[in-house]
């Protein structure tokens, strides 16, 4: 059991890398974690929204999708602080990409 957490959690680590690199696959398994609550971690529909929204920015026409499909078990207020999660984001990111 604590090899299988080890595992999941070097997993999300690893695909929070590659995110913020700009991997638009890597979004969307972030997206795919926090909605289904794989990979070691809760369900949380604003990460998941949060990482979709990503995806999709990234070009990824799935990411779209599947947040068109988080989004529906969302209140506006949930969407809003998801859209400004994926902001903070990509502002963080872009610095640290900048240095």
């Amino acid at each position: 059991m604590a090899n299988s957490m080890k595992s999941a959690q070097f997993l999300i680590e690893s695909r929070l890398a590659d995110a913020a690199r700009g991997d638009a696959e890597a979004c969307y398994d972030l997206g795919i974690a926090y909605s289904c609550g794989t990979g070691g971690v809760d369900i949380d529909l604003i990460e998941a929204h949060k990482w979709f929204n990503l995806s999709a920015l990234a070009g990824s026409e799935a990411g779209q999708q599947l947040r068109g499909e988080v989004a529906e078990d969302m209140t506006a207020r949930e969407i809003s602080e998801a859209q400004r999660q994926a902001r903070a984001w990509l502002s963080a990111t872009s610095v640290r990409n900048a240095a």
